[in-house]
């Protein structure tokens, strides 16, 4: 049997393509509408309608409900966020705790709201667990384990070889570092059960409707457009096919394999009983999980952009990417070098030019946005949505400002990304500089970060 590449993700050849909802009939009319159907736009739409059941929302989706990032990713739900470090120099350290503490506690949100509401989406709460296995990323290793602690986490943890090797059995693994804030789960279930969620409570959902302009009280498509006082754009990494927003976001791609299920004799020299989502210090790094189905499901860069902010190809990814994508894995796990490649398949993620996620309401003109989650996006979601809907209701004269509204995130503003072909460039180069240093590293026998990455770190304004 051949790799399946493409097709959407290896999460919807497993659970199925949803039934298509209807298109927009024509002009319509909402109280909010909402621009996405992936997890924020879903999110919002739930918790706005929980809060205020009266509200006529309506969401128009370009594909179908999850099409996008919220049906490709790795299934991390955990509690990083894009721009912590920043926004603690911006605001002060305690504000950025208080954001840190809002996503330990966006994972059991989720975990709960998706029980209350009956979504089965393989959710198990292992945690999250980082591994080094060179000295420089050792070395990178102790400080992010010391600066998360600094930021709130009293329950990580740091583990030696031996320690590491009892939750998993990374080859080479010196030490890791385990949150309890993180869980595994199945990306196309939730998705699935929050959009059948989100229609029981009353919203209104339309598919196959791409909106190709948002201006204030107007979400433009083909089919028709909506008015409304709240119009919140909630696209990540397909923002920039809006007009206007070609240089906002940047979508970067990330890919992933998923292996055929694996036997019990090579699970045994693997370990990973605790299901934790897996991930390393290297520079261009991986992420993995193990699925319900015994299954390694395992992601990383591959071709990071496309010249001219394009997007999507329903997912097929180059051979060159599942072929490192493949070394990866045996390189963690030397056992699964025989086994079977059953799915590849890519994704974009929004990467604002800074590096920091963001929720904002536009109090002047209605227009909100949430997105730039630079792949922490399963949990972030769910704190955006919960944070616009404050917004909104604060904004409507329905309440005040609560904690979330004064987090240090909203209504952040960041410049553009550069035009092209400095863009493409930049990120070619970048990426390129990741892996040569990630490669140097792996040879080397020092305990300091590659400079070359700590430049590119710089250029980039991931630090």
């Amino acid at each position: 049997m051949s790799t399946i590449n493409g097709g959407i993700s290896f999460w919807y050849a497993q659970d199925g393509i949803p039934a298509p909802r209807e298109p927009l009939p024509g002009d319509a009319t909402a109280d909010v509408c909402i621009v996405g159907g992936g997890y924020t736009g879903l999110w919002t739409a739930y918790y706005l309608k929980k809060a205020v059941p009266f509200l006529n929302i309506t969401v128009l989706e370009a594909k179908f409900c999850g099409y996008g990032a919220s049906g490709r990713n790795g299934g991390w739900l955990y509690n990083g966020i894009a721009g912590r470090d920043r926004y603690a120099k911006l605001h002060g350290h305690e504000a950025a705790v208080r954001l840190q503490q809002a996503m330990n506690d966006t994972v059991a949100e989720v975990v709960n709201v998706a029980a209350e509401e009956n979504i089965d989406a393989d959710v198990h709460q292992g945690g999250v667990l980082e591994v080094a296995y060179t000295p420089a990323q050792l070395a990178r290793l102790k400080a992010f384990h010391a600066v998360e602690i600094a930021f709130g986490e009293k329950e990580r943890v740091l583990l030696g070889a031996r320690e590491t090797a009892e939750r998993v059995r990374v080859a080479g693994a010196v030490a890791s570092t385990w949150t309890p804030h993180g869980a595994r789960l199945h990306p196309v279930k939730l998705v699935k059960g929050l959009a059948a969620a989100v229609e029981e409570l009353g919203v209104t959902v339309h598919e196959s409707t791409p909106v190709t302009e948002i201006k204030p009280k107007h979400a433009i498509t083909p089919y028709g457009t909506v008015r409304a006082p709240y119009i919140l754009r909630c696209t990540e990494g397909f923002t920039a096919s809006l007009k206007g927003h070609k240089r906002a976001w940047l979508p970067m791609n990330s890919s992933m394999i998923a292996t055929e299920p694996l036997p019990a004799e090579i699970w045994e020299t693997i370990g990973w009983e605790g299901r934790e989502t897996l991930g390393d210090m290297a520079h261009a790094y991986m992420y993995a999980q193990r699925t319900a189905d015994d299954r390694i499901a395992l992601g990383g860069r591959g071709v990071p952009y496309r010249f001219g902010s394009r997007t999507d190809n329903d997912g097929r990814t180059q051979a060159a990417t599942v072929e490192a994508l493949r070394e990866i894995l045996v390189r963690f796990f030397p056992r699964t070098a025989g086994v079977r490649i059953d799915h590849a398949w890519s994704g974009v993620l929004g990467v604002p030019r800074d590096w920091c996620a963001t929720a904002t309401l536009d109090r002047s003109t209605g227009l909100g946005w949430a997105g730039g989650y630079v792949g922490s996006g399963v949990a972030t979601s769910n704190l955006a949505a919960r944070t616009l809907r404050d917004l909104i209701q604060q904004d409507s004269g329905q309440s005040g400002p609560t904690d979330l509204t004064a987090l240090p995130w909203v209504n952040h503003k960041v410049r553009k990304w550069e035009p092209e072909p400095l863009r493409w460039l930049g990120v070619q180069t970048l990426y390129a500089a990741y892996r040569g240093a990630d490669r140097r590293e792996s040879t080397g026998h020092t305990a300091a970060t590659d400079r070359v990455a700590q430049l590119a770190d710089r250029v980039s304004g991931r630090h």
